[in-house]
């Protein structure tokens, strides 16, 4: 495994999908019937800001730490603020830690709510169990999350949120990874909502599985919301990052417009930030 989130926890990319995540959870929540979260790459489920990795790079100071020193935020990101800060430990006003998306949805699940964790990797498998605290509505699954999908897809519950949420180690691989599980995952559970993370660097790498998604999707909506810093025209480096979601919640886009605009303000890093949310396709 190249690739280490504990260099990146809490930096832009985790801002954008964690309060996107935060607001699926709220817009799935307002019925009663349980639903199932399913997290294909989930990590360890903690990071420690103090850590080795997390002061070599510091990304989360122009990330959820500008968040943090806002002096007012639009509901949602309060909301993601307010949840952050949960998990700091007491009597101090900096943060500590970060919580991943696994963490982040134990917060978020209802009694009568399920969680289905997968992650690959041993250390980091034995690291998330150890989060969790022992809670019986989170199964971790120490296997690959694609894999995952085609055997565990679908769950008893009939609404649900798969978030596709790879390293892309290597971008157009990954993307063909993730069409051919969403291909014969949103066959057998067609009711699951699906968010695909996905970064930025050059949009002609970007724009193959958009107009897959487009074509693919069948009568599911596709809503895509991204945030860019620069423009995408480098692959030297991450210009910015994108979810898109199959079968969002209804009006959802209406939710994102309003604190994806004010988000990519707080985290701007020159004139050319952008902030975008479109459908690729409306049934």
């Amino acid at each position: 495994m190249n690739y280490r989130h504990a260099f990146h926890a809490g930096n832009f990319a985790d801002v954008l999908k964690h309060a996107a995540l935060i607001g699926l959870f709220d817009a799935l929540q307002a019925k009663p019937a349980a639903l199932c979260y399913v997290d294909t790459h989930a990590a360890r489920g903690m990071y420690d800001l103090r850590g080795e990795e997390a002061l070599k790079t510091q990304e989360h100071v122009d990330g959820v730490q500008r968040l943090l020193r806002a002096p007012a935020l639009p509901i949602a990101l309060q909301r993601y603020v307010d949840l952050v800060r949960a998990f700091q430990p007491p009597g101090g006003n900096d943060i500590a830690c970060y919580p991943g998306s696994p963490l982040i949805a134990q917060r978020l699940l209802r009694e009568q709510d399920r969680a289905i964790l997968c992650e690959l990797h041993e250390e980091e498998a034995a690291a998330l169990r150890r989060s969790l605290g022992g809670d019986a509505r989170c199964a971790v699954h120490q296997r690959d999350g694609y894999a995952a999908m085609k055997a565990l897809l679908p769950p008893p519950q009939k609404r649900g949120l798969v978030l596709i949420d790879p390293p892309f180690e290597a971008q157009g691989a990954e993307f063909t990874q993730i069409q051919q599980a969403l291909a014969d995952a949103w066959t057998r559970w067609p009711n699951a909502t699906y968010a695909v993370w996905y970064p930025i660097k050059l949009r002609e790498t970007i724009l193959p599985f958009h107009r897959w998604l487009h074509r693919s999707a069948g009568k599911a909506d596709v809503l895509v919301a991204e945030l860019l810093l620069h423009p995408d025209n480098s692959g030297l480096r991450l210009n910015g990052c994108g979810l898109a979601i199959v079968n969002p919640p209804w009006h959802f886009d209406r939710t994102l417009q309003e604190w994806l605009p004010a988000l990519k303000t707080l985290l701007a890093e020159g004139r050319n930030g952008e902030a975008r949310v479109n459908w690729l396709k409306t049934a």
